[in-house]
């Protein structure tokens, strides 16, 4: 088990931090995710990639924790957003306007996607950052590659409209 750790925790904490936009988040998820991996790898039959295996836990863990906060909400998301973030690395050496316009871009993106309902926000991070294959992404779903196909599209689509907007 610590070789399968060693191989995908990065490739799983990515996608968790893509679901989460969250990284200290994505990293408790992603321990929780080997943990419950230990616990039901007799379960795994390897009809699927490790990576894809692992991915569905993660995923699972994401909605668990989702339930969790519903049912017990600590900040909002507006105050997590309002946070004091630090620059990032040489903004303090460029023209604070380029700095500004990046940044801006940058929250546009991060916005538009977060506001794609699922399951298109997750396969549109699936297969963009994850880099994971329609079958793959299919796979996760318990869907045929062609609905990962047709629905990564489909979340493109409204991407791009919400980003002309």
């Amino acid at each position: 088990m610590e070789d399968i750790y060693q191989c995908y925790a990065d490739q799983v904490k990515r996608f968790l931090v893509c679901l989460t936009g969250d990284p200290a988040l994505a990293e408790e998820l992603t321990q929780e995710t080997f943990y419950q991996a230990v616990k039901s790898f007799s379960r795994y039959d390897g009809s699927c990639k490790t990576s894809v295996w692992l991915c569905q836990i993660a995923k699972h863990c994401w909605y668990d924790h989702l339930k969790r906060q519903r049912r017990h909400p600590s900040v909002s998301l507006e105050a997590l957003c309002q946070g004091g973030e630090e620059p990032a690395a040489g903004e303090e050496d460029g023209l604070p306007e380029i700095s500004l316009l990046r940044r801006d871009s940058c929250v546009s993106i991060h916005k538009a996607i977060h506001s794609l309902r699922e399951p298109y926000r997750e396969i549109f991070l699936l297969r963009t950052l994850s880099e994971l294959s329609f079958r793959e992404i299919g796979e996760v779903f318990d869907r045929t590659e062609n609905w990962a196909r047709v629905t990564y599209y489909r979340a493109r689509t409204m991407l791009a409209q919400r980003l002309e907007e």
